[in-house]
């Protein structure tokens, strides 16, 4: 599991054999939110055991990153 980004304590991971639409892990204190990458709106998928101020710092953390983040995903998949 490829750590892509670290960032505020936050580790955002991308999974090999993870399936589409692209999206990535946002982790931190054993929660994480996983949110897509392939649209402009980043939906979230689900937030896991994160706060309410942690998952909108980890969105955030996505939005500002997004393109850097779905490269990784394209040289991650191919």
């Amino acid at each position: 599991m490829p750590t892509v980004l670290r960032q505020n304590g936050f580790r955002v991971v991308i999974y090999p054999n993870d399936h589409i639409p692209a999206h990535v892990h946002v982790e931190k204190a054993g929660g994480y939110l996983k949110v897509g990458i392939d649209t402009p709106d980043l939906p979230v998928f689900g937030n896991f055991g994160l706060s309410s101020k942690e998952q909108r710092q980890a969105y955030d953390l996505v939005a500002a990153n997004r393109e850097f983040l779905l490269q990784q995903w394209e040289r991650i998949h191919g």
